[in-house]
This record gives C-alpha cells, structure tokens and sequence, in this order.
C-alpha cells in the first residue's frame, strides 16, 4: 500500500469518526427547506440486529465497545446462517413462523449491525428505563393481553392479526414507534410546511402528519393513531394519539400516548427518539432511540395479499378440527 493509499484511509477514518448518528460531524450544517426548518426529505432504514429489549446476558451494559460489538455481530450472523434452510429455530419462533419457516435467509434483512448513538453501540433500543426493558405491565394491563390473546382466534378472518390480514406490518414497523423488524425496513419521507408525510415500506402504511394541528375527538380513531407534529428548535416533535382499540401495540390501550422526535444528526442521518406512555397498562412510560440512516431507494410496492392462502389455509382448518372433535 503507498503512503498516499495511507494517507487516504486516514482522512476516510476521520470523516467516519465524526459522522456517528447522535452526533453531528465537525463542519457539517443541517440542510434546510425553503421554509427554513430541517430538511428530513429521503429514503432511510431503521434495520439493525439491536433488540428492544436488553438481553440478560447485557445487563447494566447499556453499550459496548467496537470489539464486543463486533463479536456480537458476528455471532448473530452466524446463527442467521444456521437458519437457512430450516423450518424451526428459536429466530423463527420469536418471528412466529416456527414449523413453517421461511423461504430462506435471503428473504430476512434486518441489519448486520448493532445500533451506533452518540459513537457506541447499543445493546438494547430502549434507553429509559435504563435497565433496557420494557416497563412491567398494570393489573389493568394484564387483564387487557389476556383477554387479546395475541389476536389469534379463528372464529372469523377479524380475529387474525392485522399483519396477517395486510392492515398494518407485523412488529410496530410503522408504529408509532416505527420499531425495526426482520425485512422491510424503509421509510420514505417527504416534508411541506404543512405536512410530514412518512411513507412506510412494510405494507405500504402511509403516516401523514400535521403540522401544528390538533387532534380530533376521542371517538375518531384510527389506526396509526392521529399524529400533529410541531417544531422544537430543529427537531421534529410529533404526538400521536387516538389509535383503534385493535390497534393494541405491545399490549396498550385506547389511551396511548406516544412523542417521537425526529433530529438531523448527520449528513446521512436521523436520531429518532419515541416515549410511549399509557397509564393503563404499563407502571411507567419508557423511551427507545435509535438512529435511521439513508439508504438508496426506491421503496418498492409491497403487495401483501398477492397469492395470500394463509386465511383461506387457517380458518379452513379450524373448521376441519371442530369437525373432527364432533364426531368423537
């Protein structure tokens, strides 16, 4: 290698070093739109192998070192590898795809990489409360994810869940939270000064947000909630509120309340922030952050119901079941 291939590399390490999403690089200045506010236009991706939820094996270790990190990476590539091919494993259980399985790993893109804040890596996506879980569930609550059961009756195709109806994408990945899953993880956002619209690759779910607006009466609901944004300085805040009772993210109620926060951290980066309050089920609110990092588009249609057997497949045989339980 010649001194100048070094001497590059060099500058390159540098440029890298102060372009860490949650802190913005020496020299660089926020891009703006005409109307003077941040400009958070383009296509970003959320995906990374950092869980919500801090493993034990993590614990009182909110971040770790380039070389711990590396290593974690390097495991959880191979255990993706070991996947392939297989029809169950503790990867495709937490997907809910045990016994079936996926076509193969091509199909599964959730990132290589731990999530890097403020020039670490992350162990968990949750940072408050800082033991990286999720708050512990209200009586109330309890009651309320009993009595879901997960939505998966099969009464009736409204029983299954909205992912599996191709209402909403599985795992919050719209949200809000707009939370990472295992494909799909693009946004695509375009900003007016009256609308921030986020276009969400996972069953084309669309968020349109109001700049300073307010939200509509308790008895309209929807199901990404309502969501009014404001600016704070140059970062956007946007409360969201009003969601459908079957909406129920990770067990909540008709009372959630969440605020995210979208900052510029970067030439090819956002600091996203979300808290998550509801009173009736969880004994506190609890906040993620993580950054979403540009990525080269387009954002392709998502055409979930294409060549969709599933409902026809889970209904059909629930019906069979019942009818071979009567006749014994």
């Amino acid at each position: 290698m010649s001194c100048r291939s070094c001497a590059t590399l060099v500058v390159l390490a540098g440029m890298l070093a102060v372009s860490l999403p949650g802190q913005a690089p020496q020299g660089w200045t926020v891009p703006r739109t005409p109307d003077g506010h941040p400009d958070l236009q383009g296509i970003w991706t959320n995906a990374t192998i950092t869980p919500l939820q801090r493993p034990d094996a993590f614990a009182n270790k909110p971040t770790l070192t380039d070389a711990e990190a590396a290593a974690f990476e390097k495991k959880s590539a191979q255990e993706l590898a070991d996947v392939d091919g297989k029809s169950e494993s503790p990867l495709l259980a937490a997907a809910g795809s045990n016994g079936t399985g996926g076509y193969n790993v091509l199909f599964i893109d959730r990132g290589s990489e731990l999530a890097r804040v403020d020039g670490v890596k992350r162990t968990s996506l949750i940072v408050d409360p800082p033991d990286g879980k999720v708050p512990r569930l209200t009586a109330a609550g309890q009651r309320q994810f009993a009595r879901e059961g997960g939505g998966t009756g099969t009464n009736s195709v409204k029983d299954r869940p909205l992912s599996e109806r191709c209402i909403l994408g599985f795992g919050s990945t719209a949200g809000p939270p707009m939370l990472p899953v295992l494909y799909n993880n693009n946004y695509q956002i375009v900003e007016t000064p009256e609308y921030v619209m986020i276009l969400v690759e996972m069953v084309h779910d669309a968020r349109i947000i109001r700049i300073n607006g307010t939200h509509p009466p308790t008895t309209v609901r929807q199901w990404l909630g309502d969501s009014i944004g404001h600016w704070d300085g140059d970062t956007l805040v946007v409360d969201t509120t009003n969601f459908a009772s079957k909406t129920r993210f990770s067990g909540s109620g008709e009372n959630l309340h969440v605020v995210e926060r979208f900052t510029r951290s970067g030439p090819d980066s956002i600091l996203y922030k979300a808290t998550i309050e509801d009173p009736d089920t969880y004994a506190r609110p609890w906040t993620v952050e993580y950054p979403f990092l540009a990525t080269q588009g387009p954002i392709y249609e998502y055409a979930c119901h294409e060549g969709n057997y599933a409902e026809f497949d889970i209904l059909g045989g629930a019906r069979k079941r019942e009818a071979e339980v009567g006749r014994k």
